[in-house]
């Protein structure tokens, strides 16, 4: 079990890539801090875990909500795993996007791993070890109509990535950014319908979207010693989509 003894902290893992990441990492032996908004969905995940042999527990969060962050980093303590993992994902042309949707990307998808990250961080800096991934998105490197809020935010995130790396590396604490393509969660279909889900899909090489469960495996690696001399990077899964 290659987490065996690890504590690993999932922001957004209630659903999605997040909690299919969850359940990985525990079947690899990690301690799960599943977190979210919804308590009810978080108990699944959990319950989930649990039946089937690992350890997890769910705190209940608002990363739109700076106290909420700092809350659940109290309560979360120290971790040798952290993926953040949760965004809000305004979908619009620039045109029509509102101040409230652009605000609630900009809380949710950099203030909250900025400050999330900066509350953890010195407790794995005193351990000398330490694994943080942030997830961002094809969409922050290729122009994609109807994205340019989440896109950008997403780039900021990918930007901290290289400098949180720079800052920490000589503590051993690895910052890496794993950049999904198109994956069909439930989220992704509310926001764009099947369809349109289904075709930006057909746009990269394997001409298909990808499933949680595929992305989640890149994230177990990320935060494995597997990846021991990977920091710094931003590593795409996007069956070659920004390739193109």
């Amino acid at each position: 079990m290659e987490l065996k003894n690890k504590v690993a902290l999932i922001t957004g893992a209630t659903a999605g890539i997040g909690r299919e990441a969850a359940q990985l990492l525990a079947a690899e032996g990690a301690e799960i801090i599943v977190t979210g908004r919804h308590a009810e969905r978080g108990a699944a995940v959990v319950g989930n875990i649990t039946d089937d042999g690992g350890a997890a527990r769910f705190i209940e969060a608002d990363l739109a909500d700076l106290a909420s962050v700092r809350q659940l980093a109290r309560e979360a303590g120290e971790v040798d795993i952290l993926v953040n993992n949760a965004a809000a994902f305004p979908m619009g042309l620039a045109l029509c996007v509102s101040v409230e949707a652009f605000d609630a990307a900009l809380a949710t998808n950099i203030r909250a791993p900025y400050f999330l990250t900066a509350a953890l961080a010195p407790a794995m800096i005193a351990k000398g070890s330490g694994s943080i991934i942030n997830i961002t998105t094809m969409a922050a490197h290729v122009g994609m109509p109807g994205t340019s809020a989440y896109g950008a935010t997403k780039a900021a995130l990918s930007s901290l990535t290289r400098t949180w790396a720079a800052e920490f590396s000589t503590a051993g604490i690895r910052v890496n950014s794993l950049s999904p393509g198109p994956t069909r969660t439930d989220t992704v279909i509310a926001a764009m319908g099947d369809a349109a889900a289904e075709q930006v899909g057909q746009t990269t090489l394997l001409g298909r979207q990808a499933s949680p469960r595929e992305i989640a495996e890149v994230i177990l690696f990320l935060a494995s010693d597997r990846s021991s001399y990977i920091t710094g990077a931003t590593i795409a899964v996007d069956a070659g989509r920004t390739a193109i």
